[in-house]
Parts: structure tokens; C-alpha cells; sequence
């Protein structure tokens, strides 16, 4: 497999660990187009690929096309790689937000992949919705079923509008889940526990919980209840979170980072 990333930032460079890992792309087969000179040394000297600032020059060649950049880079991209990529290659996305229709109107090209990946790829436990054009034959959606599986969990949709929801939710959901994980510590050191103790306590605690629900399968309600006693101290703080809103808030970000997903969609 030849791939070309046209961005090196953090996503990338954890595919890219992921696909060398797994041996499904050797260091030779693998280029990166990168503006920062700084950011170019560091890829080519850790991994051994080929890297450059011309993103034409990246991408030919290469079997799959990974755009890497963020949403408002994108429209320079377009403006290098449209009307430029070879009818057997395939384009794949990770920007948030763009839709098939603007990648394939763009590029030029009808062959392209939609992927949203999520930050803890970068330790091999990402979550990863994507979808692709017919156009994408059969050769290159096990490329990118492959690929994507080296960095953690993939599930393949044929209808793209879960791609926005799957940005709010497991795409931005690691921001939500430190945000409470950083919580738990805070309320640790304020009850009285050295901070150390209590971000041990939390994360194990956070990791323990998401294990059994994995393991065992239960819906987390019936898990829920299993911790709580009648009129005991999981009781009293699930009340203080009811109180505070803390479910709703949570079904809210959600939204919310759905309709942001929509908006940048839409340009």
C-alpha cells in the first residue's frame, strides 16, 4: 500500500504509526506533505518516510490520499491537488466537517473516503466512523478498513449523516470525558486527598467503569443501581449531579457540537 498524507499533524502521525505498526505500508511507500520544515525533520527522522512541502508531488503515486488539515486549510488544498489525483487513486478525509459532496467537487475526483477518528488513536483505542463513494472500489475500502483498524475500532456506515453525529459524540467526546476526569481529581483534592492519590483514584476508577460495562455487556443504568445503596453516599452525589444538571449538560454539548459539525458542512 502507498499512502500520501497531505497534513502531519497529531491524527496523522498516529495512522501513521498505526499502519507501520502493522506493517500494511513500508517507510518507503508512505510521503507526507507538511509546510512546517521543523514538523517535516521530525516525521522523516522518526519513521523514516518521505516528506516535503509540495503536496502534488506527495500525493502521486499513492493509493490512498489522506487529507489531514484543518477545515480552513482546506480550500488551499483543493486549489493544489483539484482535478490532479489519477482515476485509481482514492481520497480520505479526516477533516471535520466535509462533506463527500465538497471533497468530491474540490478534488475533482469521485473517489473519496469520509473518516472521523477520535485523539486516543494515537494509543491504538480510537473510535472511527467512516463512509465512502461507490465510486471507491472494493480493493481500497479494505485499504481503508485496514488502516483504520490499526489505530483502534472502525465501523463502516452506508449513509453519511452519521458522520456529523459521530463528530459530536465520539469525535469531541474525549474532550468531554477529561473535562470530567479532571473534575473528579479537582473534587478529590478538595475533599481532603494529595492531588497524586486522587488522579490515580479517578482515572482507575473511570477505566475500571468503562471496562465492566464493555466486559459485561449490561446497559450502564443496571450498573448504575448496582453501586448505589438506599440513602447512602452514591445516592446523595448522584443527586447533587441531577441537581446540577450534569446528564442534561451532557446531552446538550453533544448538540451542540453536532450543529457546529452541520454549520461547517454547509461553509
Amino acid at each position: 500500500m502507498r499512502l500520501a498524507f497531505i497534513g502531519g499533524g497529531t491524527m496523522a502521525e498516529a495512522i501513521l504509526g498505526g499502519v507501520l505498526a502493522a506493517d500494511l505500508a513500508a517507510p518507503g511507500d508512505i510521503a507526507i506533505g507538511e509546510p512546517v520544515p521543523q514538523r517535516r525533520d521530525y516525521l522523516a527522522e522518526r519513521y523514516g518516510v518521505q516528506t516535503g512541502p509540495d503536496n502534488v508531488k506527495t500525493a502521486q503515486g499513492a493509493d490512498l490520499v489522506v487529507l489531514a488539515v484543518k477545515p480552513q486549510d482546506l480550500p488551499a488544498v483543493f486549489g493544489q491537488l483539484g482535478g490532479r489525483l489519477e482515476p485509481g487513486q482514492a481520497a480520505l478525509s479526516i477533516v471535520a466537517g466535509a462533506k463527500m459532496s465538497t471533497l468530491a467537487q474540490g478534488l475533482s475526483h469521485d473517489s473519496v473516503i469520509r473518516v472521523m477518528p477520535n485523539t486516543p488513536a494515537q494509543i491504538g483505542c480510537g473510535m472511527t466512523l467512516w463512509t465512502c463513494s461507490e465510486p471507491v472500489d472494493a480493493a481500497k475500502r479494505e485499504l481503508t478498513r485496514s488502516m483504520l483498524g490499526t489505530v483502534g475500532q472502525e465501523i463502516y456506515v452506508n449513509d453519511e449523516k452519521y458522520l456529523d453525529m459521530a463528530t459530536a459524540l465520539s469525535a469531541s467526546g474525549p474532550a468531554y470525558v477529561f473535562l470530567f476526569v479532571e473534575a473528579l481529581i479537582d473534587a478529590g483534592v478538595l475533599v481532603g486527598l494529595p492531588r497524586e492519590m486522587a488522579r490515580t483514584l479517578a482515572l482507575q476508577t473511570v477505566y475500571g467503569s468503562v471496562r465492566l460495562v464493555m466486559d459485561t455487556g449490561k446497559h450502564p443504568g443496571e450498573l448504575k443501581d448496582m453501586v448505589v445503596s438506599p440513602g447512602g453516599t452514591t445516592a446523595e452525589g448522584l443527586q447533587a449531579l441531577e441537581r446540577g444538571g450534569v446528564p442534561a449538560a451532557l446531552v446538550d454539548a453533544v448538540n451542540a457540537a453536532y450543529q457546529k459539525s452541520i454549520r461547517l458542512g454547509q461553509g
